[in-house]
């Protein structure tokens, strides 16, 4: 992907709790996948950084984006998920590719 191609649709989960995320990143994979999107931005936010001492929840909904997809309906519709390029977020966001609809079969 490398940036070449435009999202089809974005979405942002900054300032969201786990489970007001995990609800909103379902609805907009079910209105993707209806308009028959190809590329949802995922801006989860970028995850903690290797020499921070605090403890803190940073990263804690781009550390669940994995399970979630993995356990959600829409899995079988996922085809990859990659790193976005720096001109969409770099580390604070994912692309997540969705795969083509079948067409129905001919009669």
């Amino acid at each position: 992907m490398r940036g070449s191609v435009e999202p089809d649709a974005t979405v942002d989960l900054h300032g969201h709790t786990l489970t007001s995320a995990h609800a909103m990143l379902d609805d907009a994979l079910e209105r993707s996948r209806a308009r028959g999107d190809r590329v949802v931005l995922l801006i989860t936010g970028k995850p903690p950084r290797r020499d921070s001492e605090r403890p803190h929840a940073r990263g804690v909904i781009r550390a669940a984006v994995g399970d979630w997809l993995y356990a959600s309906r829409h899995a079988g519709a996922i085809a990859a998920v990659r790193g976005a390029s720096p001109r969409h977020g770099g580390a604070g966001a994912l692309y997540i590719i969705l795969r083509r609809p079948r067409a129905a079969p001919k009669s």
